[in-house]
């Protein structure tokens, strides 16, 4: 099988794994415990939360570590905008955000807060001009995701967070597909919220973490002990935190290769299937390098990705968090309406391991499976 996925989950870099066994099987001690075994995984978990911190020019105690992303993005919308309900109930956000997100907005409109959607342009650009429109003086949160996880475009964010920080308005950005990618620095961009994930970058699944701004207070959304400065409760997953610190290191010494050996797979790919004269269309302006999102017209997605996998291949029709079935992309209905385009594109994502010649059998793949059907 070759994998072409990454936007999905990540294998885990080795590395890593040679990091987190020691905290599974020696130093396994809970890091509330005041003995040897628990002043280690404290001393791992803090050692962890300074490269965190590191990677986005934060201060460590500005960092909490959870369960991945969703429940960053869910703790920083729900946890901000009923924190601060009392200064007023509008909220923004976009159409084509991740669904951790717009289900958390859709929970904050069942409890009566005021929900402005953004639209999407068929960039997949959000302009300032449309959020700066749809600002109101009872507007307490705003959310933009970073880079989008289908399409891969990039927003404006260090302009928006300028102009939101001027009307002391919080900002919060689901940066899942683009921290340890992209060098992020939550002072320049005047970030109030961020939310990352561990098992993007070749970390492992189940421990994200959420950058709050010294002075952001956030209502609690999970109630037990003290952890984490009494900001979410529940035992430290420290071999998790640990490897997710890991990964961090590893991509950020890497990350202008693997940027630059995204861009020449992607160059690579676009040119077979250009010289093979195969129709297709680019989904949104190119943004996050690994990323890669196409149209191809009168394509039945589902038999389409069968038919890739029998080759080998493993490619996604959007975010796997819609796994299942395949159902109209929302982020491309946000972009483009309703129409065969959220039906007939593939999302193809790089990473670690994906080299030229996996791309010439992407390619020829593509190439054949797509004939197949537009040759009928």
């Amino acid at each position: 099988m070759i994998y072409f996925d990454h936007a999905a989950t990540t294998p885990m870099h080795p590395d890593v794994l040679q990091t987190m066994t020691p905290y599974m099987l020696e130093q396994f001690g809970n890091p509330s415990s005041v003995h040897a075994f628990g002043r280690s995984g404290r001393a791992a978990i803090d050692a962890a939360r300074r490269t965190l911190a590191s990677e986005l020019n934060a201060k460590p105690n500005e960092i909490i570590f959870t369960a991945g992303g969703t429940e960053s993005d869910n703790y920083a919308i729900l946890g901000a905008a009923m924190k601060y309900q009392t200064q007023g109930r509008h909220v923004i956000t976009t159409r084509f955000e991740h669904h951790a997100v717009l289900h958390a907005f859709e929970e904050l409109e069942k409890r009566g807060f005021d929900v402005t959607y953004l639209e999407v342009p068929e960039s997949g650009v959000v302009t300032i001009d449309a959020l700066a429109a749809a600002l109101r003086p009872d507007t307490i949160l705003v959310s933009v995701m970073f880079g989008n996880n289908e399409v891969g475009t990039l927003q404006p964010i260090k302009e928006m967070g300028q102009l939101l920080n001027k009307q002391n308005i919080l900002f919060h950005t689901d940066a899942v597909q683009v921290f340890g990618k992209l060098s992020l620095d939550v002072e320049e961009c005047q970030i109030d919220l961020l939310s990352a994930s561990s098992h993007k970058i070749n970390g492992p699944k189940g421990v994200g973490m959420l950058y709050v701004r010294t002075g952001v207070q956030l209502e609690a959304q999970s109630y037990g002990g003290e952890q984490e400065r009494k900001r979410r409760a529940g035992t430290e997953n420290v071999a998790g935190i640990v490897g997710f610190a890991k990964a961090v290191q590893l991509i950020v010494a890497e990350r202008d290769i693997l940027k630059a050996q995204s861009e020449d797979l992607r160059h690579l790919l676009l040119e077979r299937l250009d010289t093979a004269s195969i129709s297709y269309e680019q989904n949104g302006h190119k943004g996050l390098p690994h990323i890669v999102n196409l149209y191809f017209p009168r394509v039945e997605i589902e038999p389409f990705l069968i038919m890739l996998d029998m080759r080998g291949i493993a490619v996604s029709s959007g975010s796997a968090c819609t796994a299942g079935s395949i159902e109209p992309s929302h982020v491309l209905s946000a972009m483009y309406g309703e129409n065969d385009r959220t039906r007939q594109s593939v999302r193809i994502s790089f990473g670690r391991g994906n080299d030229k010649e996996q791309v010439e059998l992407l390619a020829q793949g593509l190439i054949d499976v797509v004939k197949s059907f537009q040759n009928k």
